[in-house]
């Protein structure tokens, strides 16, 4: 979605934003006993991981894990996507601090629903809706102030890149109201187009 920086809305290799996002940990509980790894289980001074077991994990561990066949553990929902998070963003998406929530809100959300979790319907649905009532107030702090306004401070990081290009935008084109700049002049094809009707148009008469 966006190629600044290597943002990607897709898994990624290459996406610095991807990695960061996948770091995120999600619960999972195994269905099928994992010799030798029951040191990731923090609580437990077991050798193996036991069936039933929970335990929080890396995103991108995760997904590895509930994507085999058969399935080795149920991922979960971690708290930011759960009902209770979902309905404060719909009541009022703008005022809520999404960088400290999730500095990848909008990318580690999609990942999340890759995995077709029960309620990724509903989990797209809070990004979309999300993302348009912030957009908004976005474009309008990025285009109507001169400053840097502190609500920008609780934007996620794709959500950043989008208001420092909207300043970036805003700046140039005030400064080139305000100073003036080169002539604008038609372009070329334009120029070219004119000069064969006219050409046309002696050869008619």
């Amino acid at each position: 979605m966006f190629c600044h920086g290597l943002i990607s809305y897709v898994p990624n290799y290459f996406s610095i934003p991807d990695i960061l996002a996948t770091q995120e940990k999600v619960p999972c509980t195994f269905e099928v006993q994992v010799k030798h790894l029951g040191f990731l289980d923090p609580g437990s001074d077991k050798r193996d991981i036991e069936v039933g077991t929970n335990i929080e994990l890396p995103f991108w561990m995760a997904s590895v894990l509930k994507t085999q066949r058969p399935a080795i553990a149920d991922v979960g929902l971690p708290k930011i996507f759960k009902e209770s998070y979902r309905d404060i963003l719909k009541a009022d998406p703008v005022v809520v601090d999404l960088h400290k929530l999730a500095p990848y809100f909008y990318e580690f959300g999609m990942s999340l629903c890759m995995l077709n979790h029960r309620e990724s319907p509903e989990i797209v649905n809070v990004l979309v809706e999300s993302f348009k009532q912030r957009f908004r107030k976005i474009l309008d702090w990025a285009q109507h102030s001169n400053i840097e306004v502190p609500e920008s401070k609780k934007l996620d990081n794709a959500e950043k890149i989008i208001y420092q290009a909207g300043r970036e935008v805003g700046s140039s084109l005030h400064l080139w109201l305000t100073e003036g700049g080169s002539l604008i002049m038609a372009a070329g094809m334009v120029m070219q187009h004119k000069k064969m009707k006219l050409t046309q148009r002696d050869l008619l008469q």
